[in-house]
C-alpha cells in the first residue's frame, strides 16, 4: 500500500538488520538501536541538521557522525544581499564516538574543539542551538543562541529500505518550530522572532549505499494566521511503501503522493517547477541564492546545490482546502554523493 502510515510502536530493525515495517508516521514510532545494524560501522550515518530562517536571512547547523568521517558545519545565509558562507570541520573515524541520540526527543549533541563549540540541547518543549565558531570567515567569529519551540504537532517520519540491501534511511523532519534568539557575525546581529520566524530539524540515522542522488525541499511560514510548512523529496531508497511528501497546516500533517522537481540543470538560478502525481502541490520556484558545494577526493565526491528562493502556487489539504503561496521563502536542493 503506497503511503502506508505506521502507528504501532516497534523496533526499527529486525534481526537481519532490515526495517521491520517500511512506511511513514507522524511521530517516531520506530525505536532506533545502533546495535541492531548488520552493516559495517564505516557505513553508518547519523546526523542532526537545523535550518533557521526568515525572509531576509538564515543559518544552517550540522552535527554528524558519518562512520569514517565526522562533519560539523555552519552556514550563514543572507538572502537580501545574496551571499552565504559555509564553514565545515572534518574529523576522521568517529565511528559512533559522537554518541548521537537514538531519539529526536531526548539527548543532547555536543561538539567541541579548539575552533568550534556547537551544542544542540533539548528542554521541555524547546530545542536550543548554541554555537561559538572562532575564525568563521576572514578571521571573524560567528556566535548564536537560538531557541526553537516545539508545540504538539505532526511531524514527518519515514523508514525506507534500499531494495535487496541492508541499507536503510530513518528520518524525521520537524517543521514550523517558532524561532527566537540571535546570531552575530562581523559586527551585525541577526534576530529571530517567534511571531514570524521558524526552524526545521532534519534528524537522520541510517546505512547508505555508496552512490546516491537525492532531492529535498522544505519551507515554513504563516498563512492565514496559522503555521504552514511543507516537506518534499525523493532519492532516499525504495519509496514504494511511502513518500516523505507532506503539508503541515496548524499542527496537522496532510500527506502527499509523488512530487517531481523540474530543475534547469544548465543553471540552478533559473526558475524551477514542481508537479505532483495527485495535483496537490503545483509550484513555481524563483531562486535567490545557490549554496553550492563540490568536492572530489579519490572514491569520495559530492556535488550539492541547496537553492533558496520563493515559491508560488497552490497546495491542497486533505479536506480539499487550497493554500495559495505567493513568494513563500523556502529552499529546494539536489545533492549527488559518492561516499
Amino acid at each position: 500500500m503506497r503511503n502506508h502510515e505506521v502507528t504501532k510502536e516497534q523496533p526499527l530493525l529486525d534481526g537481519t538488520g532490515r526495517i521491520t515495517e517500511p512506511g511513514w508516521a507522524r511521530r517516531q514510532v520506530w525505536t532506533y538501536d545502533r546495535s541492531m545494524i548488520r552493516s559495517s560501522a564505516l557505513r553508518i550515518k547519523e546526523w542532526d541538521y537545523y535550518l533557521v530562517m526568515n525572509e531576509d536571512y538564515g543559518a544552517a547547523f550540522t552535527l554528524s557522525d558519518d562512520g569514517y568521517i565526522g562533519l560539523q558545519s555552519v552556514s550563514l545565509l543572507n538572502f537580501k544581499e545574496r551571499w552565504e558562507h559555509t564553514e565545515t570541520i572534518l574529523t576522521a573515524l568517529p565511528l559512533g564516538k559522537m554518541k548521537m541520540p537514538s531519539s529526536s526527543s531526548s539527548g543532547d549533541v555536543v561538539y567541541r574543539d579548539k575552533r568550534l563549540r556547537m551544542e544542540f540541547r533539548i528542554e521541555s518543549g524547546r530545542r536550543l542551538i548554541s554555537c561559538d565558531f572562532k575564525d568563521f570567515y576572514d578571521g571573524k567569529p560567528f556566535y548564536c543562541e537560538i531557541a526553537l519551540d516545539q508545540p504538539q504537532m505532526d511531524t514527518m517520519v519515514i523508514a525506507t529500505p534500499w531494495s535487496g540491501k541492508k541499507a536503510f534511511y530513518y528520518n524525521q523532519k520537524i517543521n514550523c518550530m517558532p524561532a527566537e534568539g540571535y546570531m552575530s557575525f562581523d559586527g551585525v546581529t541577526y534576530w529571530f522572532s517567534p511571531e514570524k520566524d521558524y526552524g526545521t530539524l532534519d534528524w537522520g540515522r541510517g546505512v547508505w549505499t555508496y552512490d546516491n542522488t537525492w532531492y529535498w525541499g522544505s519551507g515554513n511560514g504563516t498563512i492565514g494566521g496559522r503555521p504552514f510548512g511543507f516537506n518534499i523529496g525523493y532519492g532516499f531508497g525504495d519509496t514504494s511503501a511511502a513518500t516523505e511528501n507532506i503539508l503541515f497546516y496548524d499542527g496537522k500533517g496532510h500527506k502527499l503522493d509523488d512530487v517531481t522537481f523540474h530543475i534547469p540543470e544548465d543553471d540552478y538560478m533559473k526558475k524551477w517547477l514542481f508537479t505532483s502525481s495527485d495535483g496537490r502541490f503545483e509550484m513555481e520556484f524563483t531562486p535567490v541564492l545557490d549554496r553550492a558545494a563540490a568536492m572530489s577526493a579519490g572514491p569520495v565526491s559530492t556535488d550539492q546545490h541547496q537553492v533558496f528562493g520563493r515559491m508560488s502556487g497552490r497546495a491542497v489539504l486533505d479536506d480539499g482546502r487550497f493554500i495559495e503561496l505567493k513568494d513563500f521563502m523556502c529552499f529546494a536542493e539536489k545533492v549527488h554523493n559518492r561516499y
